[in-house]
């Protein structure tokens, strides 16, 4: 039997899994209550807004893939929100603005995450919104256990606080000083907010739905639309010389509203794997399945240096295609693009550029003939290098004398009910440090326009209405054998990497889902990062110790510039499905010991 960290669960009732075990809980306690996958889900997503407010927020972005069990159909819920109206090109250069920001009011676009939830709820869930959204406000009134991430990361923006966001000072500084690990947190303001939506919702009357949806509006067209416009009129700092307002309006959230689709989808390894579109980089997982494959990748030893080089070679590959094809404002048809990326005999012809050595450049491919064209800026970052951005501890702002802005993370989650539904999600954004928090909502906006890309005529250009080409990407696994499995890590641009050698783990050679989590991990920092500052790191890699001295060394040997991280300090996977025979599993993540699964 092999050693793993935790069990891998299994039972008949339901399985919840995520990034915190509070959040976890609420979803179990929601099934335990006559829930389904998608009431649970909300529940688990609320929470994780609450108690991971340095990695998402109600204001923040969550694409979602769902298997209905009832009609046999598997969709992508989009929460990400748009690009506001009046963001253009010509608006930011008139502003000086070259790059958008990582943190601050410029780079707000639409909120989507508590869309996505009403909507999920609304249509697919059988619960009121009280009872799934009581949980988060407890955490949010009563207090939760403040996280050391959490802690250290408030700790880190005390001189921004202090000296520009009197907002986020107010909420995150309480008696005047940065609060401890393990500190019990409340944020009153989030609560009231919290149950204002309830309340506004129940108010309306009619029909569950329509009293979800009435608390839907009274996010985009009613109170905390109103107080997201004036917030975004006061012009803040976002790490510049000069303090700059926002763009996003309350017009633009009346606008949004979410949207469904099919997913992207290839047949490797004999099952089926789904992404979201390439409005995301949901592909990128795909395109490297693909390629392993044709490369006869999954018949290489787990965890080898032939295994190693091979997935960090396919991983740039596929990276490349993503800085020249994925985006929301190309002006072709995109689904006619994606089928291109997603053609066997392109992978195959893709597949065949991988050498016995590490590649330096950056090569898309030209799939159905297209000639490919790499924004200048991804050209230059590969031309300049630098230090690539890897996590919390990363300043993203801050000129000399100036405080510094840390990157934010992402969260995931992952359920089955025992009606075989399968949700996983990944929300993210709208952290803590992204920008000001709004007093009067207890939330801060989220910052994921600096995804788009300040030049035009580009898929990932920043149009007006369009999306930026999230890194948020969680997956599914239509088994061979009927079974449905649901999956996804936070990580940014790692999140279609560390699944790659988790999904040959699990479907290659059998591993169960637990010591598939648990096995070593790396990931490639050649491609640009999508957050500011866009810097690209040469044959970068990343590699956790536990691959071994041998494997390190036939790297670098290979040309590979690694750099050997914690021996658990790579991925936050989670996984949750139907086995085919009749069972239910789910796993989660070691890593940073606060990821839990639970279930019966």
């Amino acid at each position: 039997m092999t050693f793993t960290t935790r069990p891998e669960l299994t039972g008949t009732f339901g399985m919840v899994a995520s990034t915190h075990w509070l959040a976890s809980a609420a979803g179990m306690a929601v099934l335990e209550a006559g829930g389904n996958a998608y009431d649970a889900a909300v529940a688990t997503g609320l929470v994780l807004h609450v108690v991971e407010p340095h990695l998402n927020g109600v204001a923040g972005e969550v694409p979602v893939i769902a298997h209905d069990a009832a009609s046999g159909r598997s969709f992508v819920m989009c929460g990400q929100g748009v690009a506001p109206q009046a963001a253009t090109i010509e608006a930011l250069e008139q502003r000086g603005i070259t790059e958008i920001p990582g943190a601050g009011l410029l780079a707000a676009t639409v909120p989507g995450s508590w869309g996505a939830w009403m909507h999920l709820l609304g249509r697919y869930g059988t619960l009121e919104l009280r009872d799934v959204a009581r949980y988060a406000i407890g955490y949010a009134r009563d207090g939760y256990p403040l996280l050391p991430t959490a802690a250290a990361t408030i700790r880190t923006l005390e001189p921004t606080f202090r000296e520009h966001w009197h907002g986020s000072a107010a909420l995150y500084l309480p008696d005047g000083d940065a609060p401890a690990p393990g500190t019990r947190f409340r944020n009153p303001a989030l609560a009231d907010t919290l149950e204002r939506l309830v309340a506004e919702g129940e108010a309306a009357g009619g029909s569950r739905e329509n009293r979800i949806e009435a608390a839907r509006r009274a996010f985009y067209s009613g109170f905390v639309a109103e107080a997201i416009e004036e917030h975004v009129r006061t012009p803040h700092w976002d790490g510049g010389s000069e303090p700059h307002a926002g763009l996003l309006t309350a017009a633009d959230l009346d606008a949004w509203a979410v949207t469904e689709e099919e997913p992207a989808a290839v047949e490797v390894l004999g099952h089926r794997v789904l992404k979201t579109a390439a409005w995301g980089q949901g592909p990128v997982l795909l395109q490297q399945l693909q390629m392993l494959e044709a490369l006869g990748a999954h018949e290489l030893d787990p965890g080898s240096g032939d295994l190693v080089h091979t997935v960090v070679e396919v991983a740039k590959l596929a990276l490349a295609d993503r800085e020249a094809w994925y985006g929301d404002a190309g002006t072709e048809d995109a689904a006619a693009l994606l089928r291109d990326l997603l053609d066997p005999g392109y992978a195959a012809e893709r597949a065949r550029l991988v050498g016995a050595t590490a590649d330096a450049t950056l090569r898309p491919g030209a799939p159905g003939g297209r000639a490919p064209r790499l924004p200048v800026a991804a050209a230059q970052a590969m031309a300049d290098g630098g230090a690539w951005p890897d996590g919390l501890a990363t300043p993203i702002a801050g000129s000399q004398g100036e405080p510094t802005v840390p990157r934010g993370d992402t969260c995931h989650l992952d359920v089955v009910d025992r009606w075989g539904n399968v949700v996983a999600a990944t929300p993210s954004g709208a952290w803590l440090q992204s920008s000001p928090t709004i007093p009067a909502l207890g939330f801060a906006l989220g910052t994921r326009a600096q995804m788009f890309r300040l030049e035009p005529g580009l898929p990932a250009s920043l149009v007006p209405g369009t999306r930026p080409r999230t890194t948020l990407s969680p997956g599914m696994v239509m088994r061979a054998d009927g079974s449905v499995l649901g999956f996804g890590t936070p990580g940014g641009d790692q999140q279609d990497q560390w699944t790659v050698p988790f999904l040959l783990h699990h479907l290659a050679h059998g591993a169960d889902l637990q010591a598939s989590i648990d096995a070593p991990s790396w990931h490639t920092t050649h491609a640009p990062s999508s957050f500011a500052p866009r810097v690209a790191e040469v044959l970068g890699v990343r590699a956790e110790e536990r691959l071994g001295a041998e494997v390190v060394a036939d790297l670098r040997r290979r040309g590979h510039e690694v750099t050997v991280t914690g021996s658990w300090s790579l991925g936050r996977i989670s996984a949750a499905g139907t086995r085919a025979d009749g069972m239910l599993q789910a796993a989660a993540n070691p890593r940073g010991m606060q990821g839990y699964a639970v279930g019966r």
